[in-house]
This record gives structure tokens, C-alpha cells and sequence, in this order.
């Protein structure tokens, strides 16, 4: 299987990026890959209606709580699974682009070496996606990698692969421009949203699954987003991470 990342590219003259598979830059056109054979069990999900469960994400620049959302169980249960195996502890931000997000969840990467590139690594599955209108790109949204959807008709996500959004503000003409260009509506509050906290709006009319968000620690967000960066987005200093649930 090759890489798995976020790839990126211009749209109309915005900023507007798509997330596909590639080696390159985001700034770079993408690069094909291939889907992964094996894909979740979802027969032994179970919905729950309960409080939130909370996740820490521990980094040397600081700590973020994250809300795992109910609504996508089937990501909600993975990442709680993931987390119980200790999958993500050692694990980097391996690729991180200031005013949009950083992104983590490749197992490869507990075994760094310096100007490697990581993307490739996962569980050997992917999950189907859990799109919900009511859950969106806004500042601090943990949402899931995925490959393109030349090669993901389906748009499944990367079963460990995930992203926080860092994103910026928008006026409300960007976000005219972003509907008609798509084709689809921003709903009226989350345009809010998108005009006094960021986001990454265009994430929305493109079909990536929101399965969480931060609700303490944006100031971390900010701090890895601003760190220097190698050819492929790659922090030159690596950024590990743990990750534990947050239990009651």
C-alpha cells in the first residue's frame, strides 16, 4: 500500500485543497494510490447515547482534550480501540501546514529517521464514512485521512490516519465564492463559525468524515502548526505524541 496522506490543490484561484494520496508537497499535484484490501467489521459497532468520551492528545507543546462526537460511532469506537492498544503512543505529527492542520496516525512513524517521509502506514482497514451535516470543518474538528476519490469512490477513511483542523477566517464573499464554485450550501451557522473562529470550509463540500473536536488546548494547535517544516510538510523537529482516554 503507498502513502496515505492529505493531499492539496488550488481551486479557482482560492485556496480551495481536496485530500488525496501523495509524496509530494500539498502544493504539488497528487499522486495515485491504491485502497486498502481489508476494511472495519461494522457489524460489531454499537451506538451508544451517552456523554462524549474524551481523549487527551499529550505533545511536548502542550495537551489537547478531544470529544470523540457520538454520531460516528463507527470512528468514535475505532479511535476509543486504537487508543485502549496504545496504537498512536510514539507516533508523529508527521505532516503539519500552518493555517489549515496537522495530521498524525501512521504507525510507521514510531520509527522515524530524519528526511524519511510517513503517510503509508495504518491498521490494514478502512472505515466507512460518517458524514453528518451537522458536524463541519471549524477550528479544533479531528476529522480522518483519506485517499482520493479516483481511487475511493466511497470516500472511506484511513483507519488510524486523522487530522486536526487549524484552517483561518473567511469573510462571508469567500464563502459565497467557495457554494458557487461547489455547487452545494455552507449552512448559515456554520458560515458563522467559519467567519469569527476558522476553519477549513471547503473540507465540507468535499466529503471528508468529522468524528471529534478539541475543547481545551487550540493554543497547541497553533504552537505545531507554526513550527518549521521540511519538503513534504514534515516537521524538522519530530513532534510525538500519546494518546490515553479520559476516563470518568
Amino acid at each position: 500500500m503507498r502513502k496515505i496522506v492529505l493531499g492539496f490543490g488550488l481551486i479557482m484561484g482560492l485556496m480551495l485543497m481536496s485530500f488525496s494520496c501523495s509524496t509530494t508537497s500539498p502544493k504539488a499535484n497528487a499522486d495515485k494510490t491504491e485502497v486498502e484490501e481489508a476494511v472495519v467489521d461494522t457489524t460489531q459497532v454499537e451506538v451508544k447515547n451517552e456523554k462524549e468520551q474524551l481523549v487527551k492528545i499529550s505533545t511536548d507543546y502542550g495537551d489537547l482534550i478531544v470529544k470523540l462526537y457520538n454520531e460516528t460511532p463507527l470512528h468514535r469506537d475505532n479511535f476509543i480501540k486504537l487508543a485502549k492498544d496504545s496504537f498512536y503512543n510514539g507516533t508523529l505529527f508527521h505532516r503539519v501546514i500552518a493555517n489549515f492542520m496537522i495530521q498524525g496516525g501512521d504507525p510507521q512513524s514510531k520509527a522515524a529517521v530524519p528526511g524519511a517521509m510517513y503517510g503509508n502506514g495504518g491498521p490494514g482497514y478502512t472505515i466507512p464514512a460518517e458524514f453528518n451535516e451537522k458536524l463541519f470543518h471549524k477550528k479544533g474538528a479531528l476529522a480522518a485521512a483519506r485517499m482520493g476519490d479516483g481511487q475511493n469512490p466511497e470516500r472511506r477513511s484511513s483507519g488510524s490516519q486523522f487530522y486536526i483542523v487549524q484552517g483561518k477566517t473567511y469573510s462571508n464573499m469567500e464563502l459565497n465564492q467557495m457554494e458557487q464554485r461547489a455547487g452545494s450550501r455552507i449552512a448559515p451557522e456554520h458560515k458563522e463559525v467559519y467567519m469569527t473562529q476558522g476553519g477549513t470550509p471547503f473540507l465540507d463540500l468535499m466529503g471528508y468524515t468529522v468524528f471529534g473536536e478539541v475543547i481545551m488546548g487550540m493554543e497547541v494547535i497553533d504552537k505545531i502548526a507554526a513550527v518549521k517544516t521540511a519538503s513534504g510538510d514534515r516537521p524538522l523537529k519530530d513532534i510525538k505524541m500519546t494518546v490515553e482516554l479520559i476516563e470518568d
